[in-house]
């Protein structure tokens, strides 16, 4: 017998719906690393910060190499014996990293971690979709809440981090796993939710070189710098391996009869397009850098201070899962959803680059927050929703993983460490500039000129340099994104004949009739079955 709710019968609706909001608010922000107490864990065990940022991104790369099969997984368990298990199997891993003082086990569980985590957001994901009936209003709520929450976490990890431990917050995220493991072993059926299906059309190869390909690569975003990129052995090595892995996995898929990723999707123009844009969307995700650099390196905010600043993005965030839940709601043209989205994010570049000064005050910070969460937060849903938009669920399922590696990944990955390694050399040529107008007599004349305002003074400059060539590249992104059609036909020079013709307008109210016509003959055609 099957059973498609989460749920058993005699449980409530509200219990229901209070139950899937829990599972996501604890499943959802669950990681191997929280960005906020990365120095916390590096001034504890010792250890490079740059094995904590592979961490963090062997999360994503987990997410992302679990979601071609989660379907197949969700069709294959009882949901009950799935959804407890791995709770449980979380909170034990997040028990591990909190008593663990080597930074290559953290990496390993994180990756673990984010594999299984990609099964809950399976089973949540698709009774939502439906509760909301649409996947642009899903988009709305759950990307705003999953932001939301995210931001919320990260913060509270670097309270505990103050208060007590940072090690004492993943114990408490373990204990939360255990408890709501514990609610749904009550709460949920125990039976299959369609026609089981086996696990060995699975290719577990195929899966290893995944995991191989990003995790090489996030090797070389994390070290890169700190080993001076192709000076190094080592990621030289590092690239070379992510490379061969890559290739022989599109080989190997080629070859399969049910393959485990499919490319074909990537020959649609939406798909490219969606591409491109995650890429842009990318650059400005990675200005995070940037601000961590001026908000501790500059101003000197410690780092709950700066957690505060991240907070205040979760306004905009909001604003903007409400305007997408109205926009899709309307049909509107997801064109100037998607250019609001980036207008805020150049916007947010272009007060960072005149904020660029050593008297900047904390208030300051709201509006460019603002915008920034705006921005990120409506550019996660349109960009996400016109990239996947009418693909077969089969293509969307290995696409989404995909897609997630290269939104959260590669293109955040990638801009960081090219912001970091730039930033570097531009504060090396400002104080080479700063040189000229220096020496002894200088330094001994003006006590206030020291060194340390120096390089600060460096710091800020690379910054503003930085920040306005990122500036001029949303331009160019605003222009395109202007100029694209996006699914809808472009206005010709008929269509403006017509308009003034009157005749469009006509056309229009036809359409809309015969459109409310079509919806009430369905709607009786399903009253009557």
């Amino acid at each position: 017998m099957y059973n498609q709710g989460l749920f058993s019968n005699w449980v409530p609706k509200p219990l229901q719906l209070f139950m899937l909001f829990l599972i996501t608010l604890i499943a959802m922000p669950v990681s191997g690393v929280y960005t906020g107490s990365l120095s916390y864990m590096v001034g504890d065990t010792g250890a490079l910060s740059e094995y904590y940022m592979w961490a963090n991104y062997a999360t994503t790369v987990g997410m992302g190499a679990a979601m071609p099969i989660v379907l197949r997984a969700k069709m294959r368990f009882k949901v009950r014996d799935k959804v407890v298990a791995l709770l449980v199997l979380m909170g034990v891993l997040s028990f591990i990293n909190a008593t663990t003082s080597n930074p290559m086990v953290i990496v390993f569980v994180s990756l673990i971690l984010g594999f299984f985590k990609t099964f809950i957001t399976i089973e949540v994901f698709l009774p939502l979709m439906m509760l909301m009936g649409g996947r642009g209003i899903f988009y709305g709520v759950f990307y705003t809440f999953i932001l939301v929450i995210t931001q919320v976490a990260n913060y509270y990890a670097v309270e505990f981090s103050i208060i007590y431990n940072w090690r004492q917050f993943l114990v408490f995220v373990a204990i939360l796993c255990f408890i709501v493991a514990l609610i749904c072993w009550v709460l949920m059926h125990d039976k299959y939710f369609a026609l089981k299906m086996p696990l060995h059309y699975i290719d577990w190869l195929s899966i290893l070189l995944f995991i191989s390909t990003f995790m090489f690569s996030a090797y070389v975003f994390s070290f890169g710098k700190q080993q001076d990129w192709l000076n190094s052995q080592n990621i030289i090595n590092a690239s070379i391996a992510a490379f061969v892995s890559f290739a022989l996995m599109v080989i190997r898929q080629a070859t399969l009869k049910r393959p485990y990723l499919s490319f074909k999707i990537f020959t649609r123009n939406n798909v490219q397009v969606g591409l491109f844009l995650l890429l842009c969307l990318g650059m400005f995700l990675a200005t995070t850098s940037l601000q961590n650099i001026f908000s501790v390196g500059v101003l000197g905010y410690d780092q709950l201070t700066n957690a505060k600043l991240n907070m205040m993005m979760i306004p905009g965030m909001l604003l903007a899962g409400i305007l997408a839940v109205y926009w899709f709601k309307k049909e509107k043209k997801l064109k100037f959803f998607i250019f609001a989205g980036f207008s805020s994010m150049v916007a947010y570049c272009i007060i960072m680059y005149f904020s660029m000064v050593l008297e900047f005050s904390y208030e300051s910070w709201y509006l460019p927050m603002f915008l920034k969460g705006f921005g990120m937060c409506s550019l996660y849903i349109s960009v996400w929703y016109y990239a996947l938009d009418k693909l077969e669920i089969n293509d969307m399922l290995p696409a989404i993983g995909l897609f997630l590696l290269w939104r959260s990944f590669v293109t955040v990955g990638l801009f960081s460490a090219l912001f970091s390694w730039t930033q570097y050399q531009f504060q090396i040529e400002s104080l080479g500039d700063l040189a000229v107008y220096m020496d002894g007599m200088t330094l001994n004349a003006q006590p206030s000129l020291s060194l340390k305002t120096i390089q600060l003074n460096a710091m800020i400059v690379a910054n503003k340099k930085l920040f306005g060539y990122i500036v001029l590249a949303g331009f160019g992104i605003l222009i395109f994104v202007m100029n694209h059609h996006f699914g809808y036909p472009k206005f010709t020079l008929d269509k403006l004949v017509r308009l003034f013709g009157g005749k469009s307008v006509v056309a229009r109210k036809r359409l809309r009739e015969r459109k409310k016509l079509a919806e009430s003959l369905k709607d009786g055609v399903g009253s009557a079955i």
